[in-house]
């Protein structure tokens, strides 16, 4: 066996347990790549063929169909954490104004301090938003506009106060009292 053959083979091996060991999608491709160097090495092909070969072949394949597998593999993934909160709905509890540097939102009963999206809005107090992405410890927030319609039209929705489970189970039991 040649040298570059064995070279292949041991660098394919090593692509594939490391995509084993992290599940990354990243060097399933090079591993590809090598499949084709390998040919190439069983041709008697020049090393520097085997190595634009295997350049190629990855790169085409990291580029071209990373995306896709990306897509529907990661299609259960769970997000977590802050990544999370894109795409959530909060509610303003201190005016939003980036040009003073304030304000703050509560999303999932938690306090957040909140920004923008437009530098020239400010978004008072009691408005929905939708936040759109995270920077450090902020939220990046922009009006919902379904919420802004509703009051455009003068028909505010009313936001309850939280209550606690104590004071539901006295409000029910009143209920079922009258």
């Amino acid at each position: 066996m040649s040298e570059m053959l064995i070279f292949w083979l041991v660098l394919l091996i090593v692509a594939i347990v490391v995509e084993v060991l992290t599940m990354g999608l990243t060097t399933i491709w090079f591993a590809g790549g090598t499949l084709v160097a390998i040919l190439a090495a069983m041709l008697h092909l020049p090393i520097w063929l085997q190595i634009i070969l295997f350049a190629g072949v990855s790169l085409t394949l990291l580029f071209f169909t990373r995306p896709v597998a990306v897509k529907y593999f990661n299609r259960d993934r769970i997000k977590t954490n802050v990544e999370s909160m894109v795409g959530r709905q909060a509610v303003v509890t201190g005016e939003i104004d980036n040009i003073q540097g304030i304000g703050q939102v509560t999303l999932s009963g938690q306090e957040w301090s909140a920004r923008s999206t437009d530098e020239k809005v400010r978004i008072p107090v009691g408005s929905v938003v939708n936040v759109v992405s995270v920077s450090g410890v902020k939220l990046i927030v922009r009006p919902d506009e379904q919420m802004q319609k509703l009051n455009l039209q003068g028909e505010k929705e009313q936001i309850p106060e939280p209550v606690s489970v104590l004071q539901m189970e006295e409000m029910e039991s009143r209920d079922q009292e009258q």
